[in-house]
């Protein structure tokens, strides 16, 4: 029902929205779409939010699962120790490491730039992606690595060409949820991009709608940018549906 009244709100025009209350506007209209994608800084902040989304997915996928395959696969002490402080890591609220990060950010010399962007979002994106791909990897039948190493793969040979096609359900469905923390992400990118206009993510430049006159609440136009921005989430759940369903579902039956 949410996403269906924003649907119905994007359609309004400005003195129907604030008519009373309809299930379907009278006159639809587009114009609120047809701003929204006259807006530079939306079109500008869809192509940053589509970069730096892209980037710290495929940086989470890589490390995750190199951090999964030793967990999962190497027995070494301190394992289970190690599992549940990256468990941790997801308990945080974003507010209480900001400050930290912010005096990061700017010793590095990346600040007000997408590079902030993709440095921090893997603390979002790595924690959750290490914890599921290591229960995939520790699924997986020990005698795979065992005759891989028999015929003579080495250790990162086994990993690559035997182990990690076997988790491509899991990769799917860790990397399309990274995707989306990563897409609809909020204060990270309004505090690092404070300073560069130019590198505001689509979040940050709905947030910051303007009307196209004096005083006037942008609802429908935000309302519009917002389904737009939802489109591709949608997209890439439905052709890649049947992978996350097998990586929902993988490991649910022993046997």
């Amino acid at each position: 029902f949410p996403f269906y009244w924003a649907i119905n709100t994007s359609l309004m025009t400005e003195s129907e929205l604030f008519s009373p209350a309809r299930i379907w506007p009278n006159n639809p209209t587009t114009i609120n779409y047809d701003s929204a994608f006259n807006n530079d800084s939306f079109l500008r902040g869809l192509r940053n939010s589509a970069i730096v989304s892209t980037v710290s997915v495929l940086l989470a996928l890589v490390v995750g699962s190199f951090a999964a395959y030793a967990l999962g696969r190497i027995k070494f002490k301190g394992r289970m120790l190690m599992l549940y402080a990256v468990l941790a890591m997801t308990m945080f609220p974003q507010i209480s490491i900001l400050s930290g990060l912010f005096s990061i950010v700017r010793d590095l010399g990346v600040y007000g730039g997408l590079s902030s962007l993709v440095l921090t979002y893997p603390l979002l994106t790595l924690p959750f992606t290490v914890w599921v791909l290591t229960s995939f990897f520790e699924g997986l039948p020990a005698e795979l690595e065992q005759a891989a190493l028999v015929d003579g793969a080495t250790s990162f040979q086994t990993f690559y060409r035997i182990l990690l096609p076997l988790t491509a359900p899991a990769l799917v469905t860790t990397g399309l949820l990274a995707f989306i923390a990563a897409w609809n992400e909020y204060l990270f990118a309004l505090t690092f991009t404070a300073v560069s206009p130019g590198a505001r993510t689509v979040t940050v430049a709905i947030a910051q709608f303007s009307g196209r006159v004096m005083r006037q609440e942008p609802i429908a136009e935000v309302m519009a940018a917002s389904i737009v921005v939802t489109i591709p989430l949608l997209i890439l759940v439905l052709v890649f549906q049947q992978r996350i369903a097998e990586g929902l579902t993988a490991g649910a039956v022993k046997g």
